[in-house]
């Protein structure tokens, strides 16, 4: 798998795990009443965003009804309109909502990911569907070569990066960085091979920052080029208190409370 493209016309021809092939389907097929007359995607969901992007963000798994049901990743369901509106708020996303694949949305310098391609029954894929998808997780890291901030969309995202990362050879410190609020943790960008992850706009030996906002129910992993960067300010600021009362508002999911336990949000 050379490219991206290459890279989602596998993810969408993936049936490696059958429970995860079936629920699909069977969504697919049953549907909600409110949805009746969609004609539901029901497979695997691709990565959405370019090859030259420097932001990466990793969430769980498609919603049953949101990415299963439209095709594009956290599209139609509400923790995607919490998403891309703090994404347009920054100017990574070309508009604050995503309710299907050809309402017009256009990521701008942004990449969007899951640790599971399939949406999983009750929202909790297996240890085992984890290690299937893991592969495609793995290939876009390599891929994509300018990323300088990843933002993880709850603990077992945070978790599967951290993982993913440690496998294409870059370092994870010990103790293991764990999710938490208000934490920051020092990651080297210098792999075990001795080779650097390519960071064009970095002036100086590449530095990552781990970090979560105490108000949203996220994690950044940031390279920063140093405080006047805009890039980094964009990024860096897009789930901080701020981002959530301007470009969460219209949702249910503005405080972390609502976002960690409220199963519509789909957040672990």
């Amino acid at each position: 798998m050379r490219t991206i493209a290459q890279l989602q016309r596998q993810i969408v021809a993936c049936r490696r795990c059958p429970r995860l092939v079936q629920h699909c389907r069977r969504t697919a097929q049953e549907k909600v009443k409110r949805y009746r007359d969609w004609d539901y995607w029901g497979k695997p969901v691709p990565s959405l965003g370019e090859r030259s992007a420097r932001l990466y963000v990793v969430g769980l798994a498609p919603a049953a009804h949101g990415g299963n049901r439209t095709g594009r990743v956290f599209t139609g369901d509400r923790s995607g309109d919490w998403v891309f509106g703090a994404l347009h708020a920054y100017g990574f996303a070309s508009q604050p909502t995503s309710t299907h694949i050809d309402d017009g949305l256009r990521l701008q310098d942004a990449y969007i990911t899951a640790a599971v391609h399939c949406a999983p029954p009750d929202n909790k894929p297996s240890r085992e569907e984890f290690e299937a998808c893991q592969p495609y997780l793995l290939r876009e890291i390599q891929l994509l070569k300018q990323v300088r901030v990843v933002v993880g969309l709850g603990q077992l995202a945070f978790s599967a990066y951290l993982k993913a990362r440690r496998e294409v050879g870059l370092r994870v410190p010990t103790p293991r960085p764990k999710f938490g609020h208000g934490k920051r943790y020092d990651l080297p960008a210098l792999s075990r091979r001795g080779w650097r992850q390519p960071h064009r706009f970095l002036p100086s030996q590449p530095t990552e920052y781990l970090y979560r906002s105490a108000d949203a129910a996220y994690v950044s992993l940031c390279l920063p080029r140093g405080a006047g960067d805009p890039f980094m300010r964009r990024a860096a600021t897009i789930y901080t208190r701020e981002s959530a009362s301007v470009a969460g508002s219209f949702t249910a999911c503005t405080k972390t409370s609502e976002v960690v336990r409220s199963p519509v949000c789909n957040f672990p």
